[in-house]
């Protein structure tokens, strides 16, 4: 049986529609964006809820804050390329044995070899164990604390350890980040609420089992990379294992196996590659009207595949993304990214367009960029991964 070709428009109409960025296919509450995505990246704080606005225009900062802090329906996890993400909290025991499981992994290998570089220890897993112990005891004692506080109260984590000696971006690094991103990762102990403004990243940190009321059991291995995959190809499918693979930041043969355990469906792409569907997924999309949307920093959509031509002008990508793949803000327009997005000094959105839309869509980008500015209300985001456009257009 020949395989069933999705085209590039498909994929883009699968964007709208799957991803609530068609205003006709937007949703309420910041669960649903989430689970829309399967996860929201969260390495900038105001990205999460720049995600949600763009998906669920009647949500508020408050509803989200209320999502991740008082309902806990939604937790902030590290994991896939040991990036910080918003997870619905079913999907956590998946990511814990899986995707959490190796970054973790790869980070205690680095600070053991670094604390006995560096004379901190003689035996690098040891002193590991120890500091793990004494960070639980005193959460467990003390409830949640700032990393500034956990430092104070526990010696072993106040001071630097040298890395990467050799090069010349090495030095030495504060290692209480280090230890609390590990013991995160492996899912001991969780950001809780935020001491900032909503734009910034101020967490106080807690036990896992205190956050969630209970102590859910990490999947297995496989089963959790399959969970992992078969929630990414609802949300971004079809893709390909290059993508997958990048997204997953794990290896071919966990992709391979995972895609087996789900039965996924082998389909062509329009450039000729090889695509992935599940098997209850295979029907085409119908049509989506045209549509606009304003994506901020590192949004889940940009950064969701590897191989972009479907939705990217590769000419493009010097200018939106920066030299190690992170997307700066976005417009895009009916399932393509067009051009990028920043703010004058009084918090107004200004359009920063690549291509001639039309009157179409120019008249919907202005709407999405009257839309937004209201949303933000005056607030003025910054972004350590503003792209080159985005620098280039920055108003005094």
């Amino acid at each position: 049986m020949a395989l069933r070709t999705v085209t590039d428009a498909e994929r883009r109409q699968r964007v709208g529609r799957r991803h609530a960025l068609a205003p006709e296919h937007r949703v309420s509450t910041p669960d649903q964006v989430t689970t829309a995505m399967t996860v929201l990246h969260a390495t900038e704080a105001s990205s999460v809820y720049l995600s949600v606005a763009a998906r669920a225009p009647e949500a508020t900062v408050a509803d989200l804050d209320r999502a991740l802090y008082d309902d806990r329906s939604l937790v902030k996890q590290l994991a896939m390329r040991r990036t910080l993400f918003v997870f619905p909290r079913d999907l956590l025991p998946a990511a814990w044995g899986s995707a959490s499981a190796r970054v973790a992994d790869t980070e205690r290998r680095k600070i053991a070899r670094n604390v006995v570089d560096d004379g901190w220890a003689t035996d690098g897993e040891a002193w590991l164990v120890e500091v793990g112990r004494q960070v639980v005891e005193l959460l467990s004692a003390r409830g949640t604390l700032s990393a500034k506080e956990i430092r104070e109260a526990l010696p072993m984590l106040d001071g630097k350890v040298a890395v990467s000696a050799s090069s010349p971006w090495g030095g030495p690094v504060p290692i209480a980040p280090r230890v609390l991103t590990l013991l995160g990762a492996s899912g001991l102990i969780v950001r809780g609420a935020n001491a900032g403004h909503w734009r910034v990243n101020r967490p106080a940190w807690t036990l896992m089992t205190e956050w969630l009321g209970e102590s859910p059991t990490p999947m297995d291995p496989a089963d959790g990379y399959a969970e992992l995959v078969r929630r990414w190809l609802r949300t971004f499918g079809p893709g390909t294992e290059a993508d997958l693979v990048w997204w997953l930041g794990s290896t071919k043969s966990a992709v391979r196996r995972a895609l087996a355990d789900v039965a996924a469906v082998e389909v062509r792409l329009e450039g000729g590659g090889t695509g992935w569907l599940l098997p209850d997924d295979l029907e085409p999309e119908p049509e989506v009207a045209p549509w606009a949307s304003l994506l901020p920093t590192l949004d889940p959509t940009t950064m969701g595949w590897r191989e972009r031509d479907f939705y990217l002008d590769p000419t493009h990508t010097p200018y939106l993304f920066d030299s190690n793949g992170n997307g700066g803000t976005t417009i895009w327009w009916d399932g393509r990214i067009v051009g990028c997005w920043v703010q004058d000094p009084d918090g107004v959105v200004v359009p920063v367009l690549r291509e001639d839309l039309g009157s179409d869509g120019d008249a919907a980008v202005a709407s999405e960029v009257d839309r937004l500015t209201a949303w933000l209300d005056g607030v003025v985001i910054s972004s350590v991964y503003a792209s080159a456009q985005m620098k280039q257009a920055r108003l005094p």
